[in-house]
């Protein structure tokens, strides 16, 4: 029998994604999940119907040293994604979002040393441990925020960036990544960290705290006004999921040759947008205005952050990503016709 790849977090947006197409392509994963985000057992129950002979799952906490450890004592390679996801969570229960992130890495790291052997680790890492990037100067235009500088403007936010952890969920995440990358150089173990931006797609139920390019298409179908934080302005580079487990999987494929290294993963310039484009451009999709509501920036928001994706191209051979539109009416189709939580979002006209 072949022993499974692990995916932790495999129940979440991105997890389901990335074990959807491992299945697809021939291996057997093992799903390691809490279930505690509402709605994800929907996404394992998907999973196993889809692919009944290669899925199998353990639900349990990262924090369960034992049951991790076995997990982890079968994998051919692992991918780990399970985390406390939520930079308003972290203000407001920093010891969980500290054991979670934290401590749940370091406790997988040890089991994977245990083994002695040289199993394949991709980390799902940040945009976040670079801080809030005050220090780059930026101009308001017509659409959004964007670096004077031109170099910054053209390419985007490099790997070079000094990281600087803001907020407790920064830094457990920016502990963790920093983990995951010592241990590739301590003890041999052929690692991968990716630092993400702004990942959009399927079986993405966005809420307010976390994933908020598809909780704007979930309030706007249902009709519900949307929140913006601060002036709406801030830009993010967006990347369809489809593109970043292909990302994934290249970083998998690549560790021992990556030699533990940290790449930025995001859309780049091409699919830099601001808030506020987003909302137009679901209008436009729906064909109906959508009441915007304003609320005080919040902690640790940057202004600006494109992913410069340069590295991560050439390092791992990715292709051009799907263009945000594109992918934003993807994902409007998508969500029309799946049960999204308490609620159905009418049909687009």
């Amino acid at each position: 029998m072949t022993a499974p790849i692990l995916v932790t977090g495999g129940a979440g947006f991105i997890g389901s994604n990335l074990a959807d197409r491992l299945a697809g392509l021939g291996h057997d994963v093992l799903v390691y999940d809490s279930l505690a985000r509402p709605g994800v057992e929907r996404n394992l129950r998907w999973l196993q119907q889809r692919h009944p002979q290669r899925v199998t799952a353990v639900v349990a906490d990262l924090r369960d040293e034992a049951t991790l450890r076995r997990a982890a004592q079968e994998a051919s390679a692992v991918f780990h994604l399970a985390a406390q996801v939520a930079v308003t969570t972290s203000l407001t229960a920093p010891v969980e979002d500290f054991d979670v992130n934290l401590r749940g890495t370091f406790l997988l790291l040890e089991a994977l040393r245990q083994r002695g052997e040289a199993v394949p680790l991709v980390f799902a890492s940040t945009n976040k441990v670079y801080g809030g990037l005050g220090e780059i100067a930026l101009q308001r235009g017509a659409e959004g925020y964007h670096p004077v500088d031109p170099q910054l403007h053209a390419h985007g936010i490099g790997e070079q960036q000094p990281l600087d952890f803001h907020t407790p969920y920064g830094c457990s995440k920016g502990a963790a990544d920093q983990y995951v990358l010592d241990y590739g150089r301590s003890f041999g173990l052929p690692v991968a960290v990716l630092r993400m931006s702004c990942i959009y797609g399927q079986r993405q139920m966005g809420t307010e705290d976390q994933g908020w390019v598809a909780h704007f298409l979930l309030r706007a179908l249902a009709g519900e006004p949307i929140t913006l934080f601060g002036d709406g302005f801030q830009v993010r580079d967006l990347l369809h999921v489809d593109d970043a487990v292909d990302a994934y999987l290249a970083a998998w494929r690549q560790a021992p040759r990556l030699g533990g290294r940290a790449l930025n993963l995001g859309g780049g310039p091409a699919n830099a947008v601001s808030l506020r484009q987003v909302i137009d451009a679901i209008e436009a999709l729906t064909g109906r205005a959508v009441t915007v509501e304003r609320a005080e920036w919040r902690a640790g928001d940057q202004r600006y952050y494109v992913s410069d994706t340069r590295a991560a191209r050439q390092q791992l051979g990715l292709a051009a990503p799907l263009s945000w539109r594109e992918g934003l009416a993807r994902l409007a189709a998508w969500l029309q016709q799946a049960e999204a939580p308490r609620r159905r979002a009418p049909a687009l006209p």
